[in-house]
């Protein structure tokens, strides 16, 4: 990273939002750049294999934020066992990145299992079998993936688990539980494997929620989100918020 695209760090001066602006490359042809369009299908000219998944969505039930992308097309079918009469949500939070093959395991995949037969007699025609009691049923709840979530390739999510923001799920894993903000994990079932930052850091990224934030205010942001030195992005977020 050079200096002239992030100025190099002195800690006896503070960085402001002008400062931020002014560190912010500049296309090469010098001219602006368009604005960022979440409501794009394919976000990235002459590319078919990468979606924005908000605007392809039909379900009711299947709720993404701004920016969040899926490494294909169809992402509604990576939500599967997704039947109208559980009311189960997907959630997705906004700048997601999930790979291609991730499979979202939704409620309707889970039978009885308090009787003798986990046969879903209910489902099929002719045999009229009562529907069973929801607390009979091991219903989950709605699936939560938070903001700037990593999803690897042919990562399968199981029903009711929450992703907290920042998490990085590796490829081929299998989630079967709740996972903290700013933490990788990886296996079947996936299991942590680190934090991504200090408990410091952690903070001050759920505080700034910087995927809340406008489209202009991001792009003066990127010079910090995407430093690789995690201890001067600390101090320029500090400065940035106010706590320095």
């Amino acid at each position: 990273m050079t200096d002239d695209i992030f100025p190099a760090f002195d800690s006896s001066q503070s960085t402001n939002i002008r400062t931020l602006e002014a560190a912010t490359p500049t296309p090469p042809n010098g001219q602006p750049s368009h604005t960022p369009d979440p409501n794009t299908i394919f976000p990235i000219h002459g590319l078919d294999t990468l979606t924005f998944i908000k605007p392809s969505l039909t379900n009711p039930n299947i709720i993404a934020g701004d920016f969040s992308y899926y490494s294909g097309q169809d992402f509604e079918s990576r939500v599967t066992h997704h039947y109208p009469f559980n009311g189960d949500r997907l959630i997705i939070g906004k700048f997601c990145q999930i790979g291609a093959g991730v499979e979202f395991v939704m409620n309707g995949a889970n039978h009885q299992m308090n009787s003798i037969t986990t046969y879903p007699f209910f489902i099929f025609d002719g045999w009229n079998a009562p529907t069973p009691k929801p607390q009979d049923l091991p219903l989950k709840g709605d699936t939560v993936i938070g903001s700037d979530v990593w999803i690897g390739q042919n990562v399968t999510v199981l029903p009711g688990v929450h992703v907290g923001d920042g998490a990085i799920i590796g490829l081929n894993s299998t989630v079967t539980r709740d996972i903290p903000p700013y933490t990788i994990v990886a296996g079947n079932p996936a299991r942590i494997i680190r934090k991504r930052f200090d408990d410091e850091m952690i903070a001050l990224l759920e505080r700034l929620k910087w995927w809340d934030k406008d489209i202009h205010e991001i792009k003066t942001l990127i010079p910090i989100l995407t430093c690789p030195d995690i201890l001067r992005a600390k101090h320029e977020l500090k400065i940035y918020m106010g706590l320095q």
